[in-house]
């Protein structure tokens, strides 16, 4: 046997056990997929050492913002050791440093966009995630709505077509503007129309809960009325961006809610950990329950 088939081997083994332990634990109740986001979980660790660390608390799944600083076979090497389904990434954002926060609205960066979409393909597909996130961007001062909305458009048909030609999905994320100030998607249902206009049937919302909350609420009722148009739900409490359970939101309710409506997805753990990670976990059993 092949160093590398041991190490699928393994990864296959690992992966069998800890999600039959998770079926245990939920034996008596319907359990919502739970992906940690590991640009923002376990961030004690350097990001290669967080896969590890998912895996033994119980994640079967992870995500995370980028996988651009690292070669692909270094991710999947953890993906695969440790029993790990990665579920999304995003597109190159710019220039994330300086404060970019995504580019596909801006009518002077298509040929980067362009550039990012291959980019984001060849990661995808060696890591064997199904789905990408396309960042909107900020809206820039002095550009027409139209034209930005024109952009974003021409760009997520782009996009769309790039991927479902490698059998992938395109999602796209309404984000608060408290949070990113001139965030150019910020609404659902603003995020609904521009996806009719693109026209495109591999191409759905990724609906934040803490983003939502923030800028519209009617959380339980947005789900359920677009459950067919959302490909990927995130979780965070507000205020304060924390773990369920610490702020206003009821996501016990909300947990029974998503079973009961039937969404089969996974939901990103995309929150900042009041203190550590671990020590924050409690929510899990507590609020599924």
């Amino acid at each position: 046997m092949l160093v590398q088939d041991k190490v699928t081997s393994t990864g296959s083994s690992v992966r069998a056990a800890r999600i039959l332990r998770v079926q245990n634990r939920a034996q008596e109740k319907i359990m919502p997929h739970f992906a940690a986001n590991l640009t923002l979980l376990f961030t004690e660790l350097p990001f290669l050492e967080r896969f590890e660390a998912a895996a033994k608390a119980d994640f079967t799944a992870v995500e995370f913002l980028f996988p651009y600083a690292f070669a692909v076979e270094d991710i999947k090497r953890e993906l695969d050791t440790h029993g790990l389904k990665l579920v999304l990434h995003n597109l190159p954002p710019g220039d994330w440093d300086a404060g970019e926060r995504g580019i596909a609205c801006l009518p002077d960066r298509v040929q980067e966009f362009r550039a990012g979409v291959a980019t984001a393909i060849r990661y995808a597909q060696g890591l064997g995630v199904g789905q990408l996130h396309c960042l909107a961007g900020k809206a820039p001062a002095g550009v027409a709505g139209d034209v930005l909305r024109q952009t974003f458009v021409s760009n997520l048909r782009y996009a769309a077509a790039e991927l479902g030609a490698a059998g992938l999905r395109l999602l796209i994320e309404p984000i608060n503007t408290y949070d990113i100030p001139g965030y150019y998607l910020n609404r659902t249902q603003q995020a609904l129309d521009i996806l009719d206009e693109v026209g495109a049937d591999n191409a759905f919302v990724q609906y934040d809960i803490y983003h939502a909350q923030r800028m519209e609420g009617e959380l339980g009722t947005t789900i359920k009325n677009n459950l067919q148009r959302i490909g990927h739900i995130q979780l965070a409490d507000n205020p304060g961006r924390n773990e369920p359970g610490t702020g206003e939101i009821n996501y016990a309710w909300l947990f029974k809610h998503l079973d009961a409506i039937g969404y089969t997805g996974w939901i990103g753990c995309e929150y900042k950990p009041a203190t550590t990670t671990l020590a924050g976990l409690g929510w899990r059993e507590q609020l599924t329950a």
